[in-house]
């Protein structure tokens, strides 16, 4: 029914984001911010001042890793057959060369990183956006990447590597890698989002626009199509 309801349902036909449920969303985001503000960032500040950026690059890098089994699944799913092929590749490169994923070498021999998550498979499939979400704690998504998104954390223990070393605790072990590479995330983007803080009217509304518009350029380009970006305007911005 989520599918089918996505799937004529995405950018309304003045090339905004179709979010019926903004009022809801808008709470979501409230709170979002509100833990962002209080927590989130000053862990973040606090990691990036803490640990030297190789050691951050080491453990971005170990994760990135664990993922490749899933973005090769779904590349598979989405008949990318050379994507997969580079997957599998860098999987095994990394994995070895690069020390359990510590390192790319892979990169470096021609073999750049892939994406692949199950959103991106539906969207392979046929299946539209459908409305606009903020969901809690892992911020801007909509209906379809959404319901990926939660077959991605379902599959999760079948498609993490790491799963097969560690005997006990896997769940405790994957949420607090989840949870440190959030806050490694966080701290990438602390100065991109100050900006976009400092210059919107409504961050609410730029936030929707600039994550929509990222992830269509991001689905396009692994369909090997043009982005197609659309300029980016502040929808709360008065008309000149």
């Amino acid at each position: 029914m989520l599918t089918a309801g996505c799937a004529q349902v995405g950018h309304q036909r003045d090339g905004s984001v179709y979010d019926p449920l903004e009022p809801m969303n808008r709470a979501i985001f409230k709170a979002n911010m509100a833990v962002d503000r209080a927590f989130v960032k000053p862990v973040a500040k606090g990691y990036r001042a803490l640990l030297p950026e190789f050691v951050r690059d080491r453990f971005r890098s170990f994760v990135e890793n664990l993922v490749e089994p899933r973005v090769f699944i779904n590349d598979i799913l989405q008949v990318r057959l050379n994507a997969a092929g580079m997957t599998f590749a860098r999987f095994l490169m990394n994995s070895t060369i690069g020390i359990g994923g510590l390192f790319d070498p892979a990169a470096k021999h021609g073999l750049p990183r892939q994406t692949g998550d199950f959103g991106q498979t539906l969207y392979t499939w046929g299946v539209g956006d459908g409305p606009y979400l903020v969901l809690p704690f892992f911020g801007p998504s909509n209906l379809r990447d959404g319901l990926g998104f939660g077959v991605d954390l379902l599959t999760e223990g079948h498609t993490n590597p790491l799963n097969e070393v560690v005997s006990e605790n896997r769940s405790t072990v994957n949420v607090t890698l989840g949870v440190i590479y959030g806050i490694d995330l966080r701290a990438r983007n602390i100065e991109t989002l100050d900006a976009l803080e400092a210059n919107s009217i409504d961050l609410y509304a730029t936030l929707r626009s600039v994550s929509q518009q990222h992830r269509h350029a991001e689905l396009r380009k692994a369909q090997g199509l043009d982005p197609e970006l659309e300029p980016l305007i502040d929808p709360e911005a008065p008309e000149q």
